[in-house]
């Protein structure tokens, strides 16, 4: 069925890219005003980070909520772990939390 090819792009990209966000739209075309916040708060931590327009892939719109037990988009995942949406990331780069984390993860994957 398609849903197990579905989750296993999933996972081949959450696998393959330690900075990805789950998106409506793309970074320079946000589709929706949390995704565009998300975007805002990931580009000022200055680090390059990969991208899937949700919008362009029903699939994935359908089955990523399943799998990371998360409803709503955006999502972000680094290091193949669910971070969360627009709030969280909004209250951890309030914080600091999230450009330590984010330039930890670039930095690893950098050397490797």
């Amino acid at each position: 069925m398609t849903d197990i090819n579905t989750q296993e792009k999933i996972a081949k990209q959450i696998a393959e890219n330690p900075i990805i966000l789950y998106m409506k739209g793309s970074p320079k075309l946000p589709s929706c005003g949390f995704s565009a916040q998300a975007v805002q708060v990931l580009s000022q931590c200055g680090v390059p980070f990969a991208y899937v327009d949700i919008l362009q892939h029903p699939d994935i719109r359908a089955e990523l909520p399943k799998i990371a037990n998360w409803p709503t988009f955006p999502q972000l995942w680094v290091e193949g772990e669910l971070i969360g949406g627009c709030d969280i990331m909004i209250e951890m780069f309030q914080s600091g939390e999230l450009k330590a984390l984010i330039e930890e993860a670039a930095a690893k994957y950098q050397t490797a």
